[in-house]
Order: structure tokens, then sequence, then C-alpha cells
């Protein structure tokens, strides 16, 4: 019996339960990449969703990665500065591809190749660039073209964009963050560029990561992070997390 006390095993910890600040709702939307389409979609159920539940201080948040890919970069980017400009509480946070355009927009020849690779293409024929056109230009033509064809005041939108944001339990950034180091400690280039070293980690960051990204067919929940990268670009599955309380729920196009 002495035996079996010394070396019973020990009950497993009692799952942690996350929590958003008393009072507060947040929905937060995954990479949109030219879907301006899916956008208003998705915006039209956050807005019913959120008249169907209690009073509470609601928050919008969008995790980058608005432009590229899809279509309509140019008009995704406009309806997120109306929404900057609404009565609505918002939040945007800077991905890569934001990342990209910027610094392509500021002359950085080297980076348009990389621009390019990620969608670049279908960004400026958002913004009247024809497609021959485009197909004929080098490294230096489309970095021209980037900045001539993008107004300024998208370029500064974008660089008002934030790296992260925490509320409750909850961090939110667009790729997701370096195991090992603390939450207050990452590195910008990590929050909007790391994949395989943070989605195949199971270690516990101090709060569970809401992140795009890495594209999945459906929401990935682990008990460390939640992405909620669909894809939407060619999906046409674009994807909310709702959160309050301890609740929380999903909406998609």
């Amino acid at each position: 019996m002495v035996f079996k006390k010394l070396f019973a095993r020990k009950p497993a910890p009692a799952p942690r339960i996350n929590m958003m600040p008393a009072g507060e709702r947040a929905y937060a939307i995954g990479d949109i990449h030219g879907r301006r389409d899916l956008l208003d979609q998705l915006l039209d159920q956050i807005t019913a969703d959120d008249a169907t539940r209690g009073p509470a201080k609601t928050t919008l948040i969008l995790l980058g990665d608005l432009a590229d890919r899809g279509p309509d970069s140019s008009g995704v980017i406009t309806r997120a500065m109306e929404l900057d400009a609404s009565d609505r509480q918002c939040i945007f946070i800077m991905g890569n591809h934001e990342e990209l355009m910027i610094r392509v927009w500021e002359g950085e020849r080297a980076t348009a190749a990389t621009f390019n690779r990620a969608g670049g293409r279908e960004t400026l024929m958002s913004y009247g660039i024809s497609g021959d056109d485009y197909d004929g230009w080098d490294l230096g033509g489309v970095t021209e073209a980037t900045g001539r064809v993008i107004p300024k005041a998208h370029i500064d939108f974008l660089k008002r964009f934030r790296t992260a944001h925490r509320m409750g339990d909850y961090f939110f950034t667009h790729a997701g963050v370096r195991p090992g180091i603390a939450l207050e400690d990452q590195d910008e280039k990590d929050l909007r560029w790391i994949r395989s070293d943070f989605v195949e980690s199971d270690a516990d960051f101090g709060a569970v990561v809401i992140h795009g990204h890495t594209i999945r067919d459906e929401v990935e929940e682990r008990a460390n992070r939640i992405g909620i990268d669909t894809g939407a670009y060619a999906s046409g599955k674009l994807t909310a997390i709702g959160l309050e309380g301890t609740e929380r729920w999903y909406l998609s196009t």
C-alpha cells in the first residue's frame, strides 16, 4: 500500500479556462487577400451576430494580409479604411503581405521579386494596371508602378497597423510567435513571418495565440493557438472567430 502511494500517478492539471476581459467581445478576421466580396459578406454576418448578443464593448480585429492574390486588394484596403473611420472599435494587424507592399512602394527593387511571387500582379491590377503591362516589366518596372499607382493614403494607413494585440488570455497577431520568448519580447519579423517553428510547437505561449498566415481547410484549434486562415482567396471561405467571456465561436462565408 505504501509503495502504491509513493508511486501513484499525479492527477492531470485541470485545463486552463481562457477568458476575455469582462464586458468585452471581439471578432477577429483571418487573411482576406483581396477578396472584398467575402469581407463584405463576413462583416454583415458579424454585425448580425453581434446584434443578437447582450451589451458589450465590441472590437473588430483584422489579422493582416488584406492584399495580394485575390482580385480586389484596392477594394479591401478601401473598406478597411472606411471601418477605421467609422464608429466601430477596430484594430488592424500587419501581415507579411502588407510589409512587402510597403517595402516595394518605398522603392525596394529586391523585394519586388517576392512581391511578384506573393500575388503582387493581382494587387497592381486592382489599382488599374493591365496584366499585359505588368507581364512586360522587369523588377524595376514593378517597383516603379507600385509607387506610382498605389495611393500614399493607402500606404500610410498600412504603416499604422500593429504587430500584435492582447485581450485577456488571447494574443492576436498575424503569423505567430517564437516559442520560448515572452510575448512582450517577440521580434516583429516572427510575428509577421514565422510558420513551422510556431505551428508545430506545443509550448505554452502565455496566452492563446489567434493567428492567420498558415492556411488550413478548417479552423485549427489547439490548446496554445487558434489558426483562422482558411485560404479565402482560393477557397471562398473567409473565417472569423468570436470571443466573449469563456465562449468562442466561428463565422465564415
